[in-house]
């Protein structure tokens, strides 16, 4: 598998993409608004079917039209603070809407479709380089705005007693977590990001007892499921996006299985 350059390129994007995405995903489940995740992921096949159209890496495209749909989201629900989902289904259904148009005029319907659910062979060197570049962007400022991000996703009332600048990490995230769904595409899926946002978290809660280990846990869970889904991409011949979903649902179903059975027997011995 090493010995192709294409696998050692989707290994590599497909790590970067796999400790990045969970650091937006801990705090999309603190904030309750794992969703917008999924909205840019659609948005993002708009900005997509632009680069095929016009023959340009699509990552570029899909970079401008995430970032453009994430800050309209977050002006749509500043507008309208009783109704948050809206803004959510109205970016996504836009999202979606010119997508589907688009996708009659890109060259080649399976190009497009990999983009969809993710494809380890169509991964270059220029998407190393731009993953590379937004990968070191992405981990500084997560790594730099830690405390603030988890203050502001957990209470943003007391975040703001505290000297935090609300708008400007609202601005910060909102900006990380496009580039970050924009660039996931092309190894993970479109379809598939929201996904890779929400297991790996889900299965941290069930284990970890504090944020501080869920937010390792998470990063350490989705880079597992990442390289056992591109590699069986790779041998099985399957899409890499199902493929990293379905090992981590299959993940998050174990261990539930086993924390049942052992809280089973705990009470079963207490009440004995």
């Amino acid at each position: 598998m090493l010995e192709f350059d294409f696998m050692r390129r989707s290994l590599l994007v497909g790590l970067m993409i796999a400790i990045i995405i969970p650091m937006i995903g801990v705090i999309m489940v603190n904030r309750k608004t794992s969703m917008i995740g999924d909205a840019l992921s659609h948005s993002s096949l708009a900005g997509i079917g632009f680069g095929l159209i016009i023959g340009i890496n699509p990552i570029w495209t899909s970079l401008l039209v995430c970032i453009l749909a994430s800050f309209a989201i977050e002006l749509i629900r500043s507008k309208f603070k009783n109704y948050g989902d809206m803004a959510t289904a109205l970016v996504m259904s836009t999202g979606i809407g010119i997508a589907a148009i688009l996708s009659d005029y890109t060259p080649g319907g399976t190009t497009f479709e990999s983009f969809m659910f993710g494809s380890i062979a169509t991964v270059s060197r220029e998407d190393v380089i731009i993953v590379g570049i937004i990968f070191i962007i992405v981990s500084l400022i997560s790594f730099y705005f830690y405390y603030a991000l988890l203050y502001n996703s957990i209470n943003p009332t007391m975040a703001r007693l505290a000297g935090v600048k609300i708008n400007t990490i609202n601005n910060i995230f909102t900006f990380i977590t496009a580039v970050t769904v924009a660039i996931s595409s092309k190894t993970v899926g479109a379809l598939m990001i929201t996904s890779l946002m929400t297991i790996p978290v889900a299965l941290s809660l069930l284990l970890a007892r504090s944020y501080k280990s869920t937010y390792k846990l998470s990063l350490i869970f989705s880079v597992i499921f990442t390289m056992i889904g591109i590699s069986a991409s790779y041998y099985i011949g399957i899409k890499p996006g199902g493929a990293i979903v379905l090992v981590g649902i299959g993940f998050l179903i174990i261990v539930s299985i086993i924390l049942a059975i052992k809280n089973n027997l705990i009470k079963n011995k207490h009440s004995k």
